[in-house]
């Protein structure tokens, strides 16, 4: 237990050392985009006056460092400044957003982890089947469209052909479960499809490569069912990589949302990083960066720690 807790320090160490690697990426390439910002918010018509006041105001006549510094000190407090485009703070506008976009990524992982592990199991189960390659060939046609075209082709058959699901997922703040399930369902589906696949193929390969293991045969020798032997015996030493690809699937759930949410209009951190893109809302743009960054390597280093805990074996490097 201590070289876990020893294991799970240094992750968080190398995670934060990477987040701050990351910032420096984020703050610098968002600050090095050509053009004034002060005269592109003001417009071709500003006044030289006018844009030198704003450029002041906004601090941009300080060096680049010492703009990062503030910029960083800022966020480290949970203060990301205030949105250029509405002047409201960016904490409260981020935070409504987050919590959107977090509720529609844990809905499609409720949807997508027990199906594609259930799928990757039976596939493992009946391999080399008609079902195996069947489901195969349908993951990977899933997984090989972008999301925006699996996203219009539920649209058209769910909304447009059956009317049975809105095409756009208008949320309001005081939506109940039941709107929000409803509203939300074909940006999940969507998530899902793009994700099953690799999480099922990940299951499959894992028990597959398990069922070669003489303690495996021998349980098979001995009379036991085939469908127990994989779920008693091959599942729980697979749990390491499945664990591992859950963990990397859900931080793209999380970080990987933005096309989805532009497509379905969902009122997420997805929808306001590309209107902020649009207005040139540079504050908005770091601190929804930001966050992205610090979700995925968050789950990240979970993934990496959650696989070493269920199999110990890995702390131990081979010689």
């Amino acid at each position: 237990m201590t070289q876990l807790f020893k294991l799970a320090g240094t992750r968080i160490a190398l995670g934060l050392l990477t987040l701050f690697a990351v910032s420096i990426l984020i703050f610098g390439a968002v600050s090095l985009l050509p053009g004034d910002l002060a005269q592109e918010l003001l417009g071709q018509r500003a006044t030289p006056e006018a844009v030198a006041k704003l450029r002041e105001e906004l601090g941009l006549n300080e060096p680049l460092v010492s703009r990062y510094l503030s910029w960083l000190g800022g966020a480290l407090q949970g203060d990301f400044g205030t949105s250029m485009a509405n002047g409201r703070g960016i904490a409260e506008l981020i935070g409504a957003r987050l919590v959107n976009t977090l509720k529609l990524a844990a809905y499609a992982a409720v949807i997508a982890v027990p199906v594609s592990i259930a799928l990757g199991l039976m596939a493992a189960l009946y391999r080399n089947t008609l079902f195996d390659r069947g489901v195969n060939v349908i993951t990977l046609m899933t997984i090989s469209f972008p999301e925006f075209f699996v996203g219009y082709i539920l649209i058209l058959v769910f909304s447009a052909k059956l009317q049975w699901l809105p095409s756009i997922a208008n949320i309001p703040d005081d939506a109940s479960l039941g709107t929000f399930l409803n509203a939300a369902f074909l940006p999940a589906l969507t998530l899902t499809l793009v994700i099953t696949a690799h999480m099922m193929r990940m299951t499959r390969a894992a028990i597959i490569n398990l069922l070669a293991r003489p303690y495996i045969e021998m349980a098979g020798l001995k009379g036991m069912p085939r469908a127990r032997v994989i779920l008693r015996h091959a599942l729980p030493n697979a749990l390491a990589p499945i664990i591992n690809v859950v963990a990397l699937n859900l931080a793209y759930l999380i970080t990987g949302v933005v096309v989805v949410e532009v497509v379905f209009v969902y009122p997420g951190l997805g929808q306001l990083l590309v209107d902020s893109v649009s207005k040139r809302d540079v504050p908005v743009v770091q601190a929804a960066c930001l966050i992205f960054a610090s979700v995925y390597i968050i789950l990240n280093i979970a993934a990496d720690v959650l696989s070493i805990a269920v199999n110990p074996r890995l702390m131990h490097r081979k010689g």
